[in-house]
């Protein structure tokens, strides 16, 4: 799908949205990737 762009604002306005997007992806999966990479292996007690 190919987007035309007439104006600067048309460009401005979607890059902001892709980078958004990408930032609040970042915001979710790199607190994931850290409780998997800092996680231990050991079992917790529950009680």
């Amino acid at each position: 799908m190919e987007h035309i762009f007439y104006s600067l604002q048309d460009f401005m306005v979607y890059t902001k949205g892709i980078t958004y997007l990408i930032m609040g992806g970042l915001l979710v999966l790199l607190p994931l990737f850290w409780v998997f990479v800092a996680g231990n292996d050991e079992k917790k007690e529950l009680f």
